[in-house]
């Protein structure tokens, strides 16, 4: 293996010693000029301290693989960390009556920039680095060989993003191995059923981090009027119908959102048309509703990212607060908001804050009565904090 040796900054090597994954471009004493995914040993006064790829087009020039300078970064060592992240899944998730969850969780995994998720035995590939394109066929022989079941791995569109979870554009599928997979995949997850589109939808075409929260609103739904605000393809509203609640409104901007919505319903015996569906803005619906006097039991905030870049942290946490006090205008006394935010660069207690701040606006005291963050398939190592991006927060009017 040709490795290149490049000179940490100094300072710098305590950081990746630490387990920190990432190294940015001026973090480097002299950028190479090498192509993407060269292996790369960085070093601190000629010393070994971590091994990774190399990405020339991205401010984090460097994504560590590995602390030990007797790894190699082969076929080998791609199988394994696939075959650990899959013993890692099998242990730690509940897959009774669920067929879906992310099986690599980049960083998490020991796999920075790599996200694959199966969806009934179709594997769908991510690649958030240029640095990672030489190791596309490693990773699709060690999903290969390593997955029991596998009928077919979908590569997505590369993307030139530094932040996995913040991606939540359209990019187009192909096949990179095995049988063609159909332009909607069914899933069943915790009983429930859901059509997924793993060739254009966002990320790899369904959000498996909210599993579980998903199946809380199953249970808090029940009796309940209820309001789904950014329904996606209706992941929360399906459980809040199976688990009886009075009426679902699902809203969303994205019209073939809502029509996967509505098919999902229909998929899980739940009668569409005694549910409310509506392509159109969030922000008008709910001035609408609040001019109306409508109001709801449990309302469900689930937004894209509002902060895609550090520049615009602050502006997100305002955007949090203004839409959680425009909610809360709509929740009956006594009634849920379960309010959500994947902005990696807003962690918990800048959510909490801004949400505090709504309830406060608002007139309306709040009582936190379950926070959750992502689920185990996402796992976040203690040294990169910046993995732990999902943040769910169910709030009750008191």
């Amino acid at each position: 293996m040709n490795v290149v040796k490049l000179e940490l900054a100094r300072g710098l090597g305590r950081h990746l010693r630490a387990g920190h994954p990432w190294v940015f471009r001026k973090a480097l004493e002299h950028p190479p000029r090498i192509p993407a995914g060269s292996v790369v040993d960085l070093t601190e006064n000629g010393k070994f301290v971590a091994r990774g790829y190399y990405d020339p087009h991205s401010a984090i020039a460097v994504r560590v693989l590995t602390r030990d300078s007797r790894e190699t970064v082969d076929s080998r060592f791609i199988t394994q960390r696939v075959q650990r992240s899959l013993a890692a899944r099998t242990s730690l998730i509940d897959l009774k009556d669920t067929d879906s969850y992310r099986l690599i969780h980049g960083e998490g995994d020991g796999l920075p920039g790599v996200v694959v998720d199966l969806y009934a035995g179709w594997a769908v590939m991510k690649l958030y680095s240029a640095g990672l394109t030489p190791y596309r066929p490693l990773i699709v022989e060690a999903l290969k060989a390593g997955v029991p079941g596998l009928k077919g791995i979908i590569g997505r569109d590369e993307v030139g993003r530094d932040d996995v979870e913040e991606d939540d554009g359209r990019g187009t599928g192909r096949m990179l191995w095995g049988e063609e997979a159909p332009e909607l995949i069914p899933i069943r997850e915790r009983g429930a059923v859901f059509m997924v589109d793993a060739w254009r939808g966002q990320k790899t075409g369904f959000f498996l981090d909210q599993r579980e929260n998903r199946h809380l609103i199953r249970r808090l739904g029940q009796g309940r009027d209820v309001l789904n605000c950014f329904c996606f393809s209706g992941g929360f509203s399906v459980n809040a119908a199976l688990g009886g609640a009075k009426s679902v409104f699902s809203v969303d901007q994205d019209p073939e959102a809502i029509a996967l919505a509505r098919e999902n319903f229909t998929r899980n015996g739940l009668p569409a048309e005694k549910h409310d569906f509506l392509a159109a803005d969030v922000f008008a619906l709910i001035q609408s509703f609040k001019e109306e006097g409508r109001t709801f039991d449990l309302i469900i905030l689930d937004p894209p990212a509002f902060a895609k870049s550090q520049r615009a942290v602050e502006a997100a946490i305002d955007g949090y607060a203004s839409l959680n006090r425009q909610a809360l205008a709509l929740l009956r006394p006594g009634g849920l908001l379960a309010t959500a935010s994947c902005s990696a660069r807003v962690n918990g207690d800048m959510f909490m804050g801004a949400v505090r701040e709504a309830g406060f606006k608002a007139g309306v005291d709040l009582a936190l009565v379950e926070e959750r963050y992502q689920p185990p398939d996402h796992p976040v190592r203690l040294q990169f904090p910046e993995g732990k991006y999902l943040k769910f927060y169910v709030m009750q009017a008191v």
